[in-house]
């Protein structure tokens, strides 16, 4: 059985190597040997590559959410975002060579870039719950869904930029989530009119389902003859 030191050893390898060689190349042999465990300890923590990403992934999620501002509490939603999005661009910069290795690979094979795609809604729901938004209602999924894109396309600016101060990122951050702020509020009044249009319906529905239901209780049932 793996330890948590054990299993924090095969995520640095697992990172290491993929900035190193190309996906296809990144074995779990490979990873085992980088991490200096047996292959038996690296089966018994991740069955898969996949679930080493997940597993960074949960790391840097983790220390988004540590580091929380509490001097943010009266921002607003979209200052606290920016905030958060950026304090991941931070703690990602170290592994950058490895992102943008994985996105690179992700163009490539459809599988990968399917996982990767549910762990950024995955990381971007905590995000927004973190920021104070909801993100479980249809609304809250639409909106993790609306920052996923976000972070996607930010994350491009970022791979390609060589300023430690990130100022292009942050322009590109500050624009994406206005855009994507006044895109959200036109998709939340275009459902607030299809909920107004169609609540009638939905009540005249209802309205019937409980008039058949009331005729059928109110029913004379049929005695079953007894025998002969």
């Amino acid at each position: 059985m793996a330890t948590d030191k054990q299993k924090q050893k095969i995520v640095d390898a697992f990172i290491a190597a993929v900035a190193e060689r190309p996906w296809h190349e990144v074995s779990l042999a490979v990873i085992a040997a980088r991490a200096e465990v047996p292959l038996s300890t690296l089966r018994s923590a991740f069955a898969s590559r996949l679930d080493i990403v997940a597993a960074f992934v949960e790391r840097i999620d983790t220390a988004v959410l540590a580091g929380l501002d509490p001097d943010l509490a009266e921002a607003t939603p979209k200052d606290r975002l920016f905030d958060l999005l950026m304090r991941r661009f931070d703690l990602l910069t170290p592994y950058k060579a490895a992102v943008g290795a994985l996105r690179e690979a992700a163009r490539r094979d459809p599988s990968l870039a399917l996982c990767l795609a549910g762990f950024a809604l995955r990381s971007q729901r905590w995000t927004l719950e973190a920021a104070g938004i909801e993100s479980t209602s249809p609304a809250g999924r639409l909106k993790a869904k609306g920052l996923t894109y976000v972070y996607a396309k930010v994350l491009k600016v970022w791979l390609d930029e060589d300023d430690p101060a990130h100022g292009r990122t942050m322009a590109a951050l500050d624009k994406e989530l206005e855009r994507g702020g006044e895109t959200l509020k036109r998709a939340e009044q275009a459902c607030d009119t299809a909920r107004r249009t169609l609540r009638p319906f939905a009540e005249f529905i209802e309205r019937s389902r409980a008039r058949r239901s009331g005729r059928s209780s109110s029913a004379p049932s049929e005695e079953t003859p007894e025998a002969a």
